[in-house]
């Protein structure tokens, strides 16, 4: 029987105040990857990085498909996640796009 891992999205602000958004089964561990220069090549020698946002949600397939969601937000929209934290991105997203 194989368990199935909790799959967290998340942002982190680069020095020029980009975002860059990801996913992963441990927050942490990724962050410090990134940290260390040995994450995504997109923020290689961007330091310093700040996690701004993180939320659980679900398994590799839903996170996959919300980072994809995310990804094509504008940096406003991006903006106004990190600033409602949403703890239901999901729904989140659902009110954004019909709020458009």
């Amino acid at each position: 029987m194989t368990t199935q891992k909790n799959w967290y999205i998340y942002l982190i602000r680069e020095k020029n105040n980009r975002l860059y958004c990801g996913i992963t089964t441990d927050i942490q561990r990724r962050f410090t990857q990134h940290q260390e220069g040995k994450g995504a090549k997109a923020l290689k020698g961007k330091m310093p990085l700040t996690l701004v946002f993180h939320c659980l949600v679900g398994d590799r397939s839903a996170a996959s498909k919300l980072e994809f969601q995310v990804k094509k937000l504008s940096k406003k929209a991006k903006e106004r996640l990190i600033l409602d934290q949403p703890d239901n991105i999901i729904n989140y997203l659902v009110n954004h796009s019909a709020s458009k």
